[in-house]
């Protein structure tokens, strides 16, 4: 909470020079969070990220009772004054005194992370896409897109010798917001339905008039490609993750899917865009691929898509080897499938997330000097079987076991992801003959069947779509 306070109250003068690193030493080592408004964030944090007076609301209202943010940004228009609108908030700002320890995963901090998405998620908030916590000492930044929030940076240990570039390069961030979502749809255990939740997400989101690609990066089974009946085009997509020069369009590797239904008087369109697998890739020994690829190729050949989609889709193999660990690398989140009556499943959920996840997010952070967070997993959800109350329970008691072994060997708390919010109920997409069906057509079974269409637009609702 914002409060107004005099200068009789501060210890200590403003600094005369308006600089963040002027600024930031002459703060007292433990001020309260009013000292770290008035000395800091309005001047020169603010200015340094490029929003004027104009361009800042303070304690904005949220629309969820009278719950309030400390400060909404976003920038200008001709008409459009935000400080007199208070219209379509793009940046919400959560502030703490110095006196509030935002070390990564202590009880304060859990506690911010925790209040920030909850604003982000208000009915007021719709427009934003980026969060910000800090106290001074640290700073992060959130991602939101949708209704899904993810870390957009670590943590960071704010310094007078850093605090100049972090401040530009979260500025950067803010200024060259991507458009799209990267998802991965993975698990180490085959047969969850990975291939048909990324066709079914996909056709969903077009009918809610999202922009998608979908992208078949498992060349061993080439399940996606097929399912939808494509083929591979001139350009492959072996030849644009190979080519380091940028010579060559990813776009041009890129196949339209599309389907025409009749609607009583009118025909209506659907479509999506497909990264197909091509032979090329399927055939390559993985000895060979690591020489001519990294795990990072995806990555990099994919930003020159993310202002081109609302989401983009990649159906990752079923291990934990090149093709995987690429998809992954590549995601902003990772969607994780698994089977109740499955235990294996449940248990590689685990595993994905307590190791193999971190293991992204060590080298994104390094690969970025800090910058970039890594993957992010999303909560379990049970898919396409149907689930007895005695099924449930089996399955429940398992997951407790599951989350009680990895926090007494590691201490690490995986109850946010494989336990729903209230902790009671994992999200289920119920079985449906018509889903399997389907692939006989090559038509997503969302587009043709309503009972289908509704699960994975509740799925999609779940997760993606505010």
């Amino acid at each position: 909470m914002i409060q107004a306070i005099t200068r009789e109250d501060i210890k200590g003068d403003r600094p005369e020079a308006n600089t963040l690193r002027s600024a930031l030493v002459a703060l007292p080592k433990d001020a309260p969070e009013a000292i770290v408004n008035n000395n800091f964030i309005v001047t020169p944090f603010f200015d340094a990220l490029g929003f004027s007076l104009e361009e800042r609301v303070p304690e904005f209202g949220t629309g969820k009772g009278h719950q309030k943010v400390d400060y909404a940004l976003r920038h200008n228009t001709d008409e459009n004054i935000f400080l007199n609108t208070q219209a379509s908030p793009h940046v919400l700002v959560e502030l703490k005194g110095r006196d509030i320890d935002l070390t990564y995963n202590s009880t304060s901090y859990k506690a911010t992370v925790k209040q920030i998405k909850k604003y982000l998620l208000a009915p007021n908030c719709k427009s934003v896409q980026w969060g910000i916590i800090t106290n001074s000492k640290h700073i992060q930044l959130f991602r939101k897109h949708g209704k899904t929030i993810y870390p957009a940076t670590p943590c960071l240990d704010i310094k007078p010798d850093n605090i100049d570039e972090l401040t530009d390069r979260i500025r950067k961030r803010i200024k060259n917001t991507p458009k799209a979502l990267t998802i991965a749809v993975y698990n180490n255990k085959g047969g969850v339905g990975k291939t048909t939740t990324v066709i079914n997400l996909a056709a969903v989101l077009t009918r809610h008039k999202k922009k998608v690609l979908i992208i078949d990066f498992d060349p061993n089974q080439q399940d996606l490609t097929n399912s939808l009946g494509i083929q591979a085009g001139k350009t492959s997509l072996y030849e644009c993750l190979k080519d380091k020069k940028n010579s060559i369009n990813l776009k041009n590797a890129i196949v339209p899917y599309t389907k025409k239904f009749k609607s009583k008087n009118n025909v209506i369109t659907f479509s999506f865009d497909v990264l197909p697998v091509d032979l090329q890739l399927a055939n390559i020994p993985e000895d060979k691929l690591k020489t001519e690829l990294s795990t990072h190729s995806l990555r990099k050949k994919l930003e020159t898509l993310k202002n081109d989609y609302d989401y983009i889709l990649i159906d990752a193999s079923p291990n934990w080897r090149f093709y995987s660990i690429s998809a992954v690398y590549a995601s902003d989140v990772v969607l994780i499938p698994t089977k109740h009556n499955n235990i294996c499943s449940l248990e590689n959920a685990a595993v994905t997330i307590k190791k193999y996840i971190p293991e992204i997010q060590k080298t994104r952070q390094e690969k970025t000097q800090g910058l970039e967070w890594g993957a992010t997993a999303l909560p379990i959800f049970f898919n396409g079987e149907k689930i007895t109350d005695a099924a449930r329970i089996k399955a429940t008691n398992a997951i407790k076991k599951i989350i009680q072994q990895v926090k007494k060997e590691s201490g690490l708390d995986l109850s946010p992801y494989l336990e729903s919010k209230t902790g009671i109920k994992i999200f289920e997409l119920p079985s449906n003959a018509y889903i399997g069906y389907a692939a006989f057509e090559k038509i997503p079974a969302a587009y043709k069947n309503k009972i289908a269409y509704s699960y994975y637009a509740e799925l999609a609702k779940e997760y993606f779509l505010q």
